[in-house]
């Protein structure tokens, strides 16, 4: 029989290799949006991807793991488990998209996009197609078909930056010169937002085709007992799960009605989202710490110096956050030419977001105690008194500082969950988490990237040298700070 740790760790790299290598795709598609799109029409595909993000939380009702937890059950029929949830998800999405459709030009021209109501189509299509497909998704986990798993996800992928790269780039001569083709019945002739919805439509059929042999493994019987319990357990967690996916999107949804122009609120939308994927970078990073952190502080919690691990792996993990954070605001004008000339102005808002990248991290590792001590109910009102700073700030602030709000209302929203996070594992299973510490690291990055904005104005060649020794004074002074750690560590416990 397998190592169930081996098990676990194996499948851990291919899920993180098939997210991460989404986010890096999706990462790579901004200097494409960001040269072929207007800003406002980048802020478009950024306010239909925001509906998305949420819709899917509340459309899916928590069952992804509600499946996890009944289909583990003994006496259970797994296969009456998925296909209870997957036929609820579609008949809930069906009249979703039913009623988006029905209703499509109206929605279209509340959102100001009169003429346009494929799009609010394709994006309920999207729903209907993406929603029902996670419960599958889950089945696939569940059976430890990760390969599977992650080979439909890299396809899909694949299928959206295809049709981006296929619908901008060589579609519009296409049209041109056949002003019948069959595609014009699905898109514009000339590129506009509607080509990245359309994409992702795509992707989510090929994903559709690839999954049919999962389909057929469902059964319509209907469990009726074990549906009403599959319903009590999986709705609080769907309750539980939007604060979270609300404090990352609402922002951008308020952009609409806050904005301190209200004229240009797609244009500056857009410009927002530019900045915002520069700091993606760290958020990448995050993602790829978690998926190694999360098995990684469960199976060391018997361990007798646990406590101390965790700790070291914040450290460290601050150090190397901050040191991204240096490298990425030092060389800023140069990674910056990978947006369209008209987004740079986002740019701006790129070291708050690094900052709450990072903040989403710490987070991660700080509020690993509730899920250690069984505690988790804590994180639905943690989350909830982040959201709620996060959208004081936005109501506050948007109007007179517009995207600049919503990036510190970000970071504002994470460093009170942090801090709550803390006290609170304080009281129920402290981890003596080295904080004066973790706050040098902080302002070290902080201090070194100030002192690079002093400088005086020079030549390419002699600025990138000046930055370089500067990214070197921060790993000389960061592995300082820790050779005296360890020495007045040893010099304690010889004593």
């Amino acid at each position: 029989m397998a190592n169930p740790l081996k098990q676990l760790a194996s499948e851990t790299a291919i899920y993180g290799l098939s997210t991460i290598l989404a986010r890096i795709v999706n990462f790579m598609l901004v200097p494409l949006y960001t040269r072929v799109l207007m800003d406002s029409q980048y802020g478009v595909v950024t306010e239909m991807m925001s509906y998305i993000a949420v819709l899917q939380v509340v459309l899916v009702l928590g069952l992804e793991t509600g499946c996890f937890r009944y289909a583990s059950k003994e006496g259970v029929n797994k296969r009456v488990v998925f296909s209870d949830a997957f036929f609820t998800v579609l008949a809930l999405c069906l009249l979703f998209f039913g009623g988006v459709t029905m209703f499509s030009n109206g929605i279209a021209s509340g959102l100001g996009y009169a003429g346009h109501a494929n799009v609010i189509i394709y994006t309920a299509a999207i729903l209907l197609l993406d929603c029902p497909l996670a419960v599958i998704f889950a089945k696939l986990r569940h059976e430890h078909k990760a390969l599977r798993f992650a080979i439909i996800k890299t396809l899909k992928i694949l299928t959206e930056v295809g049709m981006n790269l296929l619908l901008y780039l060589v579609m519009p001569a296409v049209f041109a010169s056949n002003p019948d083709h069959w595609l014009l019945t699905f898109v514009s002739a000339t590129p506009d937002y509607t080509y990245a919805i359309f994409a992702i439509f795509v992707s989510c059929v090929v994903s559709l085709v690839l999954l049919i042999p999962d389909l057929f493994t469902l059964t319509l019987k209907l469990d009726t007992v074990l549906w009403k319990k599959l319903m009590l357990y999986s709705l609080p967690l769907m309750v539980a799960g939007l604060p979270g996916v609300m404090n990352d999107f609402l922002d951008r949804i308020l952009m609409r009605f806050l904005n301190a122009d209200p004229a240009t609120w797609r244009a500056d939308l857009g410009v927002y989202q530019a900045g915002v994927k520069i700091a993606v970078i760290m958020q990448l990073f995050s993602q790829m710490f978690r998926y190694a952190a999360e098995p990684f502080f469960f199976q060391r919690e018997r361990d007798k110096d646990s406590k101390q691990t965790y700790v070291t792996v914040l450290n460290y993990f601050v150090a190397f956050c901050m040191f991204g954070f240096v490298v990425i605001m030092l060389f800023i004008d140069e990674i910056g030419l990978i947006l369209g000339k008209d987004f740079r102005a986002g740019l701006s808002i790129t070291p708050i977001m690094l900052m709450a990248y990072i903040g989403t991290g710490v987070l991660f590792n700080v509020n690993m105690w509730y899920k250690l001590a069984e505690k988790t109910g804590y994180a639905v009102w943690v989350t909830l008194a982040g959201l709620v700073v996060s959208v004081i700030i936005d109501v506050s602030w948007m109007p007179v500082y517009s995207y600049h709000a919503a990036a510190w209302g970000h970071l504002a929203s994470y460093l009170t969950m942090i801090v709550l996070t803390v006290l609170l594992g304080r009281k129920y299973y402290r981890i003596p988490y080295d904080w004066p510490l973790i706050l040098a690291f902080v302002g070290l990055g902080l201090l070194i990237w100030w002192v690079s904005t002093l400088l005086p104005e020079m030549g390419t060649a002699l600025k990138i040298c000046v930055h370089l020794l500067l990214v070197l004074l921060y790993v000389a002074a960061v592995f300082a700070i820790f050779v005296m750690k360890k020495h007045r560590y040893e010099s304690k416990n010889c004593q």
